[in-house]
């Protein structure tokens, strides 16, 4: 209406904020109730728009903090929000005006969190985890009569796609030779593998889920429902031979029968989901399916706090991730791993009695007989040594009856392979104490007060036998059965004196302090008492369950506290022994994740609550913040573009917080791609700042995460001066992620120090080099500049590759001992690798291996047999020269070639060094890392030269033996100082057997795969490995050291020759020299080679000629190549 006053009106808008807006500094008067105002301003607006006042105060708090003091302090609510602060204090540690964040339980800091991984999380449950939710396992007896109904629940599972591995175990007959014509179990199993191996693990399933549809109600599986389905889904296939006696699909049957009983699983059929058993109550098949799919939706929660923490991810195996959890166990025992829990009242000082002292024994109380019994117990542990040990275990029976000497007999097998425990025994008899009933435990205890560890085991073994003890009960005296280097005269005299106060003192502590009636059998762990248990209860595996739970739980931390304190080892042992006992049967006081506030009807807490939509995801919240803060300014934005939740906020205030909060603010993170006008470009991210005061100097900047490089790109003016008084128009930025960092640490593999002045370079296939940097000393930090894509990580060309080789890599794209390190940056979230490196070597066997010495070997087998030969490679250890090579090789040689991997598991324990791996690879995975159709093979070294038809080694007789290796010469006598095996450990081992060579085997691989051989070595393997002294030589000292277990057949001498080890004369009838390495003289194998073996000029001439050969064909080829292009061009 009035055009002509359109002027003055924006000058009066701007005198309005002006005035409303004033940023004048406040009195110190008028700050001091500053965050409880602005809290009561929250709190006055509806609780849909809370979150929005609480943004708009804290990103705006410089032009809203005049109005806030006017607002009057709802005294109700600050009172509240004290009581609020100490019960936080109390419960989570959070001080006044600090800010908390949690997640469905999960605490969020915001300071050190990705906003990408923080958006992730809040529009995904389970993220890249994808649809997996978990394992169902059934263990079921396949002729049970509600078998069928388990099979037909996983079938229901399986046809609707449900997000859940599936497995069945299924506890067959385990007798060695059995006829699968008489027992349906053992037909099934057959027939499985038979369908299996024709077509695939699906229809085998699916062929067993048919032989339960022939079964009727009330009914169980037969054979002849097995033949019936085998018969009409394969009308061709030879049903006896399929399930008779010598079937050759028997492969895995006692497997399932095995685990089971090492489990301890209880009566079948069981289920367990994600290795947590059903309880017995719910194994009803028509309720099975209800309970099943309510643990994968309480399975959501984990899985959604894996992918979170970054656990979890499109790389990591969900199911290894869930075996690798810490409360994984290897067996379940109720009894160990039940939350009930009694322990002995021990008291932390000596008594003045003595444990034979039976008559003042019986007027002591409880805590008195526990230190009377611990002061005075003997102990039996692993080896002979005086050591601090943090687990200590009491075995309680009657030993003269044979329940309590198999519970003995249990516990000393054990302590074989225990590390950290030592065992004390407690007689508990059944009846009267008599000197003809209790033979055997005066015996335990004369040994125990006598002898030295080594004779006590060896004793206590032989005491713990059944024909011991029918002989002694026939009147044999039990000194006819100590063993040799026994001190025979102080036993016997310590077991004629011995009387029977001392037993009645223990069955006494058994009955008033254990509650143990006669006879009843128990185990003590650190004064954990656990029985009585009933007899065949707990066995081998239940005695070292017991040690991992109590030493990872809280005996090992203690035992560390007690070392340093100095204590001798058995008053340290049954230090740690007491303090475990006592701090483990205090109440548990877990510290809450979940934060109940104190108020019901609250003031200084606003609660917003959706209802899910199905499949959407859902959130439960708790923030606790102030909201004058820094951390108000991020909460608020993220909880508000956030999608579904429960959300509860509960104000903070801290005591003048706000005095150097005096920034607007905003947070630039959209939870997806938002569209402008132009529906196909998505509109840039912006940051908006309105209504800001024009009289006060500002300053623009960006707070990006700590990899990201950002620059401004365009500006309409100096953003470090914004004064916007002076400024006509807005204030326009534009900002560019420049560069994405790749971060990194470096270290010499050697020295485990960073290699100082080390460079790198960062490019591309097309541009090698693009940027370049120099580790720093500093923690061997570097970074480079980067973008999103696949980079290529190398050491720079000069000195810097010379003098370093990459060693390994952690972190990266590529596999670990890959030269060039391949890096991918696919997201906008920081990327930190680790690399090692070592020195380079002037000789390197491995590569000299790949170019000669592999080629050459196998131009010596072909020279030597008319039969077809196939060579099978270890596809991640061969150099690109070498596969390059290869199919020129094969086709003027005529022989076959494949490439076989397997990925080292990750439960298995891993090698660091290249050549330990290799030698891994080599005796491991025998097993699974060829395919099953192959009978044998023969495992050659790179540097040996076959002499002659190796189909003779094929052929030959391995006796029984799944394979057959070489031993070691002994003709050249000066190299017998260097002999190892003939001496030490070796020698004790082997006894009369031979130590052998790794490097010619044979393997019947379908005898090796039958008796589970692999599976011992590796079992073996993880033993073993965990001490850096053991397993040198891996690949040898591996199969020589289960030798007893895994046999090995001894090659005839002259299959394999070495000159370190033979004489000359038996060279004459060497099949095969090996160019094995010489600790006296230490001579190059290149050098060696031409010495030794005459013929081997004559291979290496062919070999190079045949490579200059290659080389010249791609040179034409090259060279054909870009004629035909230039020809193209015009």
């Amino acid at each position: 209406m009035h055009p002509d006053l359109k002027n003055n009106l924006i000058e009066f808008k701007k005198h309005l904020i002006e005035t409303t807006n004033n940023m004048e500094p406040l009195k110190v008067w008028e700050m001091q109730d500053l965050s409880f105002q602005a809290a009561t301003r929250i709190m006055s607006t509806p609780i849909y728009d809370a979150l929005k006042i609480m943004k708009d105060v804290s990103q705006n708090f410089p032009i809203r903090a005049r109005s806030l003091t006017r607002i009057p302090v709802d005294k109700k609510m600050q009172k509240e929000i004290e009581e609020n602060q100490k019960h936080f204090h109390e419960t989570l540690g959070i001080q006044p005006g600090e800010a908390r964040l949690f997640l469905n339980g999960l605490h969020i800091d915001l300071d050190f969190q990705d906003p990408f991984r923080l958006q992730q999380i809040f529009q995904s449950p389970i993220g890249s985890s994808g649809r997996f939710k978990g394992v169902a396992v059934l263990f079921v007896d396949p002729v049970q009569e509600d078998t069928g109904d388990y099979m037909k629940l996983a079938e229901l599972f399986y046809h609707h796609d449900v997000p859940l591995r599936i497995g069945i175990v299924f506890i067959l007959n385990t007798r060695e030779e059995i006829d699968g014509n008489e027992d349906a179990g053992v037909a099934l199993w057959r027939t499985f593998n038979y369908i299996a191996e024709e077509s695939d693990t699906s229809q085998a399933f699916m062929s067993i889920i048919n032989m339960y549809h022939e079964v009727k109600d009330g009914n169980i599986l037969t054979v002849d429902d097995v033949k019936h389905v085998l018969r009409s889904e394969y009308p061709h296939a030879n049903v006896q031979s399929i399930l008779d006696v010598h079937s050759e699909y028997d492969e895995g049957r006692k497997a399932g029968a095995t685990f089971y009983k090492k489990s301890g699983l209880g009566p079948l059929p069981q289920a367990l989901f994600n290795g947590v058993p059903f309880p017995r109550e719910e194994m009803d098949a028509a309720e099975l399916e209800t309970l099943i799919l309510q643990r994968i939706f309480d399975a959501t929660g984990f899985f959604q706090r894996a992918v979170f923490m970054g656990l979890l991810d499109d790389h990591v195996n969900a199911v290894d991730f869930l075996m690798d959890q810490n409360n994984v166990v290897s067996r379940i025992n109720p009894s160990i791993l039940g939350a009930e829990r009694r322990y002995i009242p021990f008291r932390f000082t000596s008594v003045p009695f003595h444990v034979e002292d039976f008559s003042t024994f019986s007027f002591l109380d409880s805590q008195d007989k526990s230190a009377v019994i611990s002061d005075n117990m003997k102990y039996l542990t692993k080896k002979d040594e005086d050591a601090l040990y943090a687990v200590t275990v009491w075995i309680v029976a009657d030993f003269d009856k044979p329940a309590g000497r198999q519970l003995l007999s249990n516990a000393l097998k054990s302590l074989k392979t225990s590390s950290h425990t030592r065992v004390g025994i407690l007689n508990n008899p059944s009846s009267k104490i008599k000197e003809d009933n209790t033979a055997i435990a005066r015996g335990i205890l004369a040994a125990f007060f006598t002898q030295n560890n080594s004779n006590l085991k060896s004793f206590l073994r032989k005491l713990s036998k059944e024909e011991t003890a029918k002989s002694l009960a026939a009147g044999t005296k039990i000194v006819k059965f100590l063993i040799p280097g026994m001190d025979g005269d102080t036993f016997e005299k310590k077991y004629n004196t011995l009387g029977l106060d001392l037993i009645k003192t223990q069955q006494m502590f058994c009955q008033e302090v254990l509650k143990l009636l006669p006879g009843q059998m128990a185990v003590i762990s650190n004064g954990r008492v656990l029985g009585p248990l009933d007899e065949n209860e707990f066995y081998e595996e239940d005695f070292n369950l017991l040690e991992k739970i109590t030493y990872s739980t809280s005996a090992e931390k203690i035992k560390a506290i007690v070392k340093e304190m100095g204590n001798s080892s058995k008053s340290g042992s049954d230090l740690i022994m007491k303090i475990d006992a006592l701090l483990s049967s205090l109440p548990k006081t877990e510290m809450r994740q979940d934060v109940e506030l104190l108020k019901e009807q609250y003031r200084s807490v606003f609660v917003v609550k959706f209802e899910p939509q199905e499949n959407e995801p859902f959130y439960d919240i708790i923030a606790i913040v102030d909201p004058l803060t820094r951390e108000a300014q991020k909460m608020t934005h993220l909880l508000i573009k956030s999608f579904m939740f429960d959300l509860c906020i509960s104000l903070n205030v801290g005591v003048l917080s706000h005095l150097f909060f005096n920034s607007f603010y905003r947070f630039v993170l959209e939870p997806e791609l938002t569209y402008g006008i132009n529906k196909h470009i998505p509109s840039e991210p912006v940051a908006k700042f309105l209504e800001l005061p024009e009289s006060p100097l500002l300053t623009l900047n960006m707070i990006t995460p700590e990899s990201w490089l950002v620059e401004a790109v365009n500006s309409s003016c100096d953003l470090d001066n914004i004064h916007l008084q002076e400024i006509k128009g807005a204030v326009i930025a534009e900002y560019e992620l420049e560069y994405i960092l790749l971060e990194g640490h470096c270290f010499d593999v050697t020295t485990g120090q960073p290699p100082r002045g080390l460079q790198f370079t960062l490019g591309t296939k097309k541009s090698p080099v693009m940027v370049d940097t120099i580790v720093m000393a500093n923690l061997g930090y570097f970074q480079l500049k980067a973008n999103p894509g696949a980079w290529t990580l190398r050491l720079r060309k000069g000195r810097s590759e010379e003098i370093y080789q990459v060693f390994s890599h952690e972190g990266t794209d590529s596999v670990a001992d890959l030269t060039d390190v391949i890096v991918v940056l696919n997201n906008f979230r920081s990327k930190i690798i680790k690399v090692q490196v070592r020195m380079q070597a002037y000789e390197n066997d491995n590569f000299l291996s790949d170019l000669y010495f592999h080629r050459i070997m196998m131009l010596s087998v072909l020279r030597h047999t008319k039969t077809p030969v196939k060579f099978w490679f270890l596809k991640n250890y061969l150099s690109p020269t070498f596969k390059d090579v290869i199919p020129h090789m094969a086709k003027k040689y005529g022989f076959k070639y494949e490439l076989v991997q397997y990925k080292w598991p990750r439960w298995l324990y891993q090698q660091t060094e290249k050549q330990r791996i290799i030698w891994g690879y080599k005796i491991l995975f025998l097993d699974v890392l060829f395919p099953l159709a192959v009978d044998k093979i023969i495992f050659v070294d790179a540097d040996q030269i076959v002499r002659s038809d190796l189909k003779e080694l094929r052929d030959l007789d391995l006796n029984g033996a799944p394979y057959g290796y070489t031993p070691f010469c002994d003709s050249r006598r000066e190299m017998d100082g260097y002999r190892f095996w003939k001496s030490g450990y070796w020698a004790s081992h082997l006894g009369k057997r031979k130590y052998h060579i790794s490097a010619l085997y044979v393997v019947d691989l379908k005898k090796f795969r039958k008796i589970a051989a692999g599976d011992r070595l590796r079992g073996q393997y993880q033993a073993l490995s965990q001490d850096p002294n053991s397993l040198s030589n891996l690949d040898q000292d591996l199969p020589n050291n289960m030798i007893h277990q895994v046999a090995i057949k001894s090659l005839p001498q002259e299959w394999l020759w070495c000159e370190t080890w033979c004489d000359d004369e038996s060279k004459k009838k060497a099949k095969t020299i090996d160019l094995c390495n010489n600790p006296q003289t230490k001579e190059p194998k290149l050098k060696a080679a031409a010495r030794i073996v005459p013929e081997w000029v004559d291979y290496d001439t062919e070999i190079r000629n045949l490579i200059q050969q290659i080389e010249r064909e791609k040179k034409n080829l090259t060279s054909l190549f870009q004629k035909g292009l230039k020809h193209d061009e015009l």
